[in-house]
């Protein structure tokens, strides 16, 4: 690595980026010199309101949509949330970012944006008196860069000897040790963005590692945290010729990347609601069955794309069953504590590829059924001991996309318009994943049938 793209930044003009989150969890914006910070402030920054929903692909699908070419492809107003303004280290000195809500015209909050399905959540815990405290913890894959090239992905050349990833595993400090400079940089980055960034490790795959974010008593500061990490893993990578990718499954016979959520609840006086004061955790049960019994409806946000399917494996650590148990990592909603300020549950359904907003909103909106009513999660899930015929979470793309778009619980917690746009946007990539003909498909049927 050398120091030139540094001397290129710091003489380069500094500059504030404007962010908006899509609907795939993507990043799209303006870039402003910061000698024009001012109109980032007044709320004279605009785009498309179509641009948050956009598919995998970048099309606007305005036929399925109607909020783009249908009504002439209206600007919205990107609104700036000043909680979130940082530096942007890899960018010239003196740069800065900021998330922005995407707004309609006349001021409210646009249905389409992520952001805003979040702070609705929030808006019903907030009527309740009560406060969600959450974390995330991500992982991630290295990859050589050169993947559009060769057509495949391969580890870091550090960590390869002799054609083969050898010696280095779950935890291993020598596979730490060989990305040590790349991870110094996310570690650098981090700190330059007050990130609250806490352990880093090596997780199965090669090239594979998990960041912790700490708790924050601010869901959408929380959900701020991780898509700001997953920019941190990707701008860290470029600058060490690699890349980072949050693909949920971007090897057959390794390891898919998690997304997991740590969620606690707390009153008006700071208390953890969930705490079971050493009883029954008969509020953390409810919780507890509220989200398995939105699991199903939800699973198209936490698993949005054609190869999230892939990590839901029998015998792996991605749940594909819909239970839970006491610090038990197979399950698909885990109790790590139950007495005391740390009384939360860890949701271990989701993969790397969420869009943090919605997977929160999904969340937290399960968890508020459970808070409103008395709900039973039903028998745990224990060492040596499991339900019969639990129910299960699918493994196929579209089963996922035609639950979410008739669930009555998605459209109380996303909107109806959202539920249509999200949920038809999916069927097609759906469909045209189906019409796919894989190189599966080739080397397995065509010459044997």
């Amino acid at each position: 690595m050398t120091d030139q793209p540094e001397r290129d930044c710091a003489a380069a003009t500094p500059r504030i980026e404007v962010l908006l989150v899509g609907m795939n969890g993507d990043l799209r914006g303006k870039m402003i010199p910061l000698k024009a910070e001012d109109k980032v402030w007044k709320n004279a920054v605009r785009l498309p309101s179509s641009t948050q929903s956009l598919d995998i692909w970048g099309d606007d699908n305005d036929d399925i949509t109607g909020i783009s070419l249908t009504l002439g492809d209206p600007d919205g107003i990107c609104v700036a949330d000043p909680r979130s303004l940082t530096a942007l280290p890899w960018g010239p000195s003196g740069s800065k970012q900021v998330l922005a809500t995407m707004h309609r015209l006349d001021g409210q909050p646009h249905f389409i944006c992520p952001r805003a399905i979040l702070a609705r959540v929030l808006e019903r815990y907030t009527a309740l008196g009560l406060t969600p405290v959450v974390a995330t913890e991500l992982e991630f894959y290295l990859i050589e860069a050169d993947f559009r090239e060769t057509g495949r992905s391969m580890p870091p050349k550090s960590l390869v000897m002799n054609g083969e990833v050898e010696g280095f595993q779950l935890y291993d400090m020598r596979a730490t040790a060989a990305l040590s400079e790349y991870l110094d940089t996310v570690r650098a980055y981090c700190d330059a963005m007050e990130l609250p960034a806490d352990a880093t490790t090596a997780e199965f795959g090669p090239g594979q590692f998990e960041v912790n974010l700490l708790h924050r008593p601010d869901a959408m500061a929380a959900a701020d945290d991780c898509i700001y990490l997953k920019r941190v893993i990707d701008f860290a990578a470029r600058r060490h010729g690699l890349k980072a990718t949050c693909m949920a499954k971007p090897y057959s016979d390794h390891a898919g990347s998690g997304l997991h959520v740590h969620a606690s609840i707390i009153d008006h006086n700071g208390s953890n609601v969930l705490d079971s004061h050493g009883g029954d955790p008969a509020r953390l049960k409810s919780v507890t069955a509220g989200m398995l019994q939105t699991m199903q409806d939800a699973q198209l946000v936490f698993a949005p794309f054609a190869n999230s399917y892939r990590r839901f494996q029998p015998g792996s650590f991605a749940p594909d069953k819909i239970d839970w148990g006491f610090g038990h990592r197979g399950t698909a909603v885990r109790i790590p504590d139950s007495e005391g300020l740390a009384s939360r549950i860890e949701h271990r359904v989701a993969g790397a590829d969420a869009n943090p907003y919605l997977l929160l909103a999904a969340i937290l909106g399960g968890m508020l059924l459970g808070l409103e009513q008395d709900l039973d999660p039903g028998p745990v899930t224990a060492p040596g001991s499991a339900p019969d015929n639990p129910a299960m979470l699918t493994h196929d793309f579209l089963t996922a996309v035609d639950r979410f778009r008739a669930s009555a619980f998605v459209r109380d917690i996303f909107g109806a318009d959202y539920q249509r746009i999200y949920g038809d946007t999916k069927r097609k990539e759906a469909i045209t994943h189906l019409r796919t003909v894989s190189s599966f498909d080739y080397q397995t049927y065509l010459p044997r049938v």
